[in-house]
């Protein structure tokens, strides 16, 4: 899809600094990217824009390894802390 693995259109999609959003990199990714008209582009609503741009708005499917990097920076217990099999 147009926009798919572009960083630009991804970060001009997401909130920049601030929060603001990115205009000038909305506009080139809807004319440029997605050959759109201005009136198509200021018609679409930034669910629409996302999705012809191929930025999918649902988190990526929890992977076994990124499941390790979260259980290793946030663990269920510190170290010293007693187990139930300890009492």
């Amino acid at each position: 899809p147009p926009g798919a693995g572009r960083p630009e259109a991804a970060a001009a999609v997401t909130a920049g600094d601030a929060g603001r959003l990115d205009w000038a990199g909305l506009l080139r990714a809807g004319l440029v990217e997605l050959s759109l008209t201005p009136a198509e582009f200021w018609a679409l609503t930034p669910a629409e824009l996302r999705l012809m741009l191929g930025i999918d708005a649902v988190a990526a499917p929890l992977t076994r390894a990124r499941l390790e990097e979260l259980v290793a920076r946030f663990p269920d217990r510190k170290e010293g802390d007693r187990t139930d099999e300890q009492g």
